[in-house]
Formats: structure tokens, C-alpha cells, sequence
């Protein structure tokens, strides 16, 4: 369904999370360890759906997700998230 090295299978969709912040708005940085679990992402390929859920999010779209949501996986180097289509909370 992408252009992706990997294709999810059914109900199954790969995100590439947002960088978590780094800077407080006032211009304090924010170390490594304290910095907050990213909940936003972009759609980078999405599985088929089944025969009992058919799939609302696209390849482009971007989304919120629960904050321990998905299996981190690392392709080429580039850190990704695999989810179920029901963990995804909303398109932005």
C-alpha cells in the first residue's frame, strides 16, 4: 500500500513520530531524559483492514496516539512505530 521497505499486514499501521521538544517556548532546553514520549505522527503505510474493520487513516495523514501505544521498530537506521488502526486516537 506504500512505498515503505515494510508493508503492516490486516488492521496494522506504520508511524514515523514527531521529535519529541527539545526547547520550553521560553528557550530552556530540555534534556534527553526528560523529555516527553512523542503522541504525534505521520502515516507511512498502512495494512489492508479486515473483514470487520476497514481502514480510515492514509499514507500522509497525521494522527495522535496514546502515549505508550505501538512496538518501536528501527528501519535503516529511523525509528518507527507499529500499531493496530485502533490505537490511533485521532487525524489531525
Amino acid at each position: 500500500m506504500s512505498k515503505s521497505k515494510i508493508t503492516p499486514l490486516a488492521d496494522r499501521v506504520l508511524i514515523e513520530p514527531q521529535s519529541a521538544e527539545e526547547k520550553t517556548v521560553s528557550g530552556i532546553l530540555i534534556p534527553d531524559t526528560a523529555q516527553e514520549k512523542p503522541q504525534k505522527g505521520k502515516v507511512i503505510a498502512i495494512g489492508a483492514g479486515t473483514a470487520d474493520e476497514k481502514m480510515e487513516v492514509k499514507v500522509g495523514d497525521h494522527i495522535l496516539f496514546g502515549k505508550y501505544s505501538g512496538t518501536e521498530i528501527s528501519i535503516d537506521g529511523k525509528d518507527y512505530l507499529i500499531m493496530r488502526q485502533s490505537d490511533i486516537l485521532a487525524i489531525v
